[in-house]
């Protein structure tokens, strides 16, 4: 089983121009993400448009991109759910289908208790022996993993670390400081990368690494080899791209921008649409001050 790793993209899932999924473009998408600067992807995430993708396609996209990849990258999974029952079936797929991780992202529209955080994720946890790393984003689902029931979930040994899309860092440093030792917290806000790891976290699970990767990855080792000014004079050089792609709904900005870079990723399912033209102009006017890192 592969090494998560520290930096993550959370991928796009590929869509042809009927709105089927395009497993073989998939496939060259996590490919081109490893070698530019990846050490794994998220498959079936948020940016992966997870909601509208089918329990089929998901298990499928699971298998290829496993199989597309060398064993050294990690292939994490998105399984989360607003039903416990159904996030261990997933899993439970995502297991069979060779996931090193699963993703479990906090019950959206449902707005548990704390308590029922906690034994949501721990069920889940029971019944798999994959690693599993929880994702916190109130934005999207309305509810905040608190830090005390990240703690107490971190003493179970398969809950492995925490994607933190909370942009709170005051929780993020009682997590680092208070978790068991080994406990990773992964910044899920691609312009928190540097603060967290200032903090002392471990990683970045990201989207704007599908077009600048290999920049991110050398941000984060600029700070893992203690030159916190170099790696904020990167952070600053990068901060444009790491909001804009946020200006509007996540993933429209990063697909339109993969597809007018010439890596066709199709248009969104609905209700996501393709970004308003005034969007669009922003970002073609963003991408064009960066390299970008993923073989076309």
């Amino acid at each position: 089983m592969a090494k998560i790793g520290r930096l993550l993209t959370s991928m796009v899932t590929p869509f042809d121009a009927s709105g089927e999924v395009n497993y073989i473009k998939a496939a060259e998408l996590a490919r081109g993400l490893v070698r530019s600067g990846s050490d794994g992807v998220v498959v079936a995430g948020t940016t992966g448009e997870a909601p509208t993708l089918t329990r089929d396609e998901q298990t499928r996209l699971f298998i290829e991109v496993r199989d597309a990849i060398d064993s050294e990258f990690s292939v994490v999974a998105g399984t989360g759910s607003n039903s416990t029952k159904e996030a261990i079936t997933y899993t439970q797929d995502a297991e069979r289908a060779g996931a090193d991780a699963v993703l479990l992202v906090a019950p959206y529209y449902n707005k548990p208790t704390q308590s029922g955080l906690y034994n949501h994720f721990k069920v889940i946890a029971e019944n798999t022996s994959l690693p599993c790393i929880l994702y916190n984003v109130p934005g999207r689902t309305s509810i905040n993993i608190s830090a005390e029931t990240t703690i107490r979930l971190s003493a179970l040994p398969n809950i492995v670390g925490i994607k933190e899309s909370s942009g709170n860092f005051e929780q993020s440093a009682t997590i680092i400081e208070e978790a068991r030792d080994g406990f990773a917290v992964w910044s899920g806000n691609d312009a928190d990368i540097f603060p967290i790891m200032c903090l002392g976290g471990y990683g970045a699970i990201v989207v704007a690494s599908h077009l600048v990767g290999r920049q991110f990855k050398n941000m984060m080792q600029m700070l893992l080899d203690g030159s916190v000014t170099g790696a904020a004079t990167e952070h600053r050089r990068l901060l444009p791209i790491m909001t804009g792609i946020y200006d509007t709904t996540n993933p429209m900005p990063i697909r339109y921008l993969l597809n007018q870079a010439g890596f066709g990723v199709g248009s969104p399912r609905l209700p996501l649409t393709e970004p308003d033209p005034e969007d669009a102009v922003k970002l073609d006017k963003l991408i064009s001050k960066y390299q970008i890192d993923l073989e076309i």
